[in-house]
């Protein structure tokens, strides 16, 4: 999709006001001489902003109003080096929770609703953007936080919740543990509002099953609002984003040539309206495509499809370059493994070797499936893995984010 020139009018608005404080990417602009940009040649000629860019930028680089106009900041963890601190302004958090209230409306929340939020809070964008556009709708927040299965689940009865916020990891772990209790007839969940990483259609389906609801996928990112900048809607064809204060490009993540829709590669988001850290031309590193026909729910917000995955969750193993969305697929074929999985990948004498843990239940014979697993990767993808097969329930579960890759070849 060509940026429009309303679209172009607001990013010259961020750039004058980059420039004017000399922001971390107000200074780049200075130094390639750009003061505005009058067509959608001279956009895409816009030198891309990173995640090391914005590391780089600590504490308060990112800023691009006075001080004092700045409300709150959040931040990114910081695990792989320094976190990136994202500062607000009121009307930053603002259009954050009418997002995110849309996010809600999609999928058919109101505020005759209960939602019951255990996404973290904190310097995290999670559980505060959920809490903030279930408040701007009108809903009634629960507002849980992450941890103490026992407590969500007694809350959950006790205050009917009708709507679950959660990672999928967490949404899974909470619907095995209702189900191994015996108290999903207790439980009042509708819908489940699911972000925060990837996840497979096999762990949607067991969500689902399990909990008896409807899940959506919400999308978004700390440096870019948070949470609620899309979702899908009851088509779950591909997750709408509001096309208003976000432009969205596809570019091919070696050369950072742009793609024609329809076409995978990375996702590139500008801020359109953003004042405390607006962002021009960020490098998501997330893998999704632009979908440019009208989607069946009449919605008229742009849709890009399911997000794939990401260009730094590629290993490469046996000179095959090796996507854990490509596992999760093959596994979807297999009715008896559940949705849990995890890759091992070591070096031992002198190559490399990779093992697949699954799981499935214990009416069919371990060996047979792995062997049956191995020879589908093999044949799919290019190498045979040593699939080790296990009882539901073994592969470790997380109240945050699972961990699909382990990789020691460079420990």
């Amino acid at each position: 999709m060509e940026i429009t020139k309303e679209q172009l009018a607001l990013v010259n608005d961020r750039i004058r006001a980059m420039r004017k404080v000399g922001s971390f990417y107000g200074k780049r602009l200075e130094d390639y001489g750009i003061e505005c940009v009058e067509t959608a040649e001279d956009f895409k000629k816009l030198p891309f902003s990173e995640k090391k860019d914005l590391r780089d930028a600590y504490p308060l680089g990112l800023m691009s109003v006075p001080e004092e106009e700045i409300v709150r900041i959040h931040s990114s963890s910081g695990t792989t080096g320094k976190p990136v601190i994202v500062p607000y302004t009121k009307k930053d958090v603002e259009d954050w929770a009418i997002q995110f209230a849309r996010c809600y409306a999609m999928a058919g929340i109101t505020k005759r609703d209960r939602i019951q939020i255990t996404p973290g809070y904190g310097l995290w964008t999670a559980g505060i953007g959920f809490q903030a556009g279930c408040e701007r709708l009108g809903a009634m927040a629960v507002p849980m936080g992450p941890g103490n299965t026992d407590k969500q689940i007694q809350m959950m009865i006790d205050m009917k919740s009708t709507v679950l916020c959660a990672t999928s990891s967490y949404a899974l772990l909470l619907a095995e543990e209702i189900e191994k209790r015996g108290v999903r007839e207790k439980i009042h969940l509708q819908k489940g509002i699911i972000g925060s990483e990837r996840w497979g259609a096999k762990m949607r389906e067991a969500i689902e099953e399990k909990l008896r609801i409807k899940t959506y996928d919400i999308y978004g990112l700390t440096e870019v609002y948070g949470p609620g900048i899309g979702i899908t809607c009851d088509e779950q064809a591909g997750i709408h984003y509001w096309d208003d204060y976000i432009y969205l490009e596809i570019i091919d993540p070696v050369t950072g040539e742009n793609l024609p829709d329809g076409e995978w590669g990375e996702i590139v988001i500008t801020t359109l309206k953003k004042e405390g850290a607006p962002l021009i031309r960020f490098r998501t590193h997330d893998l999704s495509r632009i979908l440019p026909a009208l989607c069946a729910c009449g919605q008229s917000y742009l849709r890009i499809d399911t997000i794939e995955g990401r260009t730094d969750d590629m290993v490469k193993i046996k000179g095959v370059n090796l996507f854990p969305s490509q596992i999760e697929e093959i596994l979807h074929t297999f009715p008896e493994v559940s949705s849990e999985y995890q890759i091992h990948i070591s070096h031992l004498d002198g190559k490399d070797t990779m093992r697949l843990y699954v799981e499935t239940n214990g009416h069919v014979d371990f060996l047979a499936l792995a062997q049956r697993i191995a020879e589908c990767v093999k044949s799919r993808i290019g190498f045979t893995p040593l699939v080790k097969v296990v009882e539901i329930g073994v592969l470790p579960r997380s109240e945050k984010k699972t961990k699909r890759v382990i990789d020691t070849r460079y420990e």
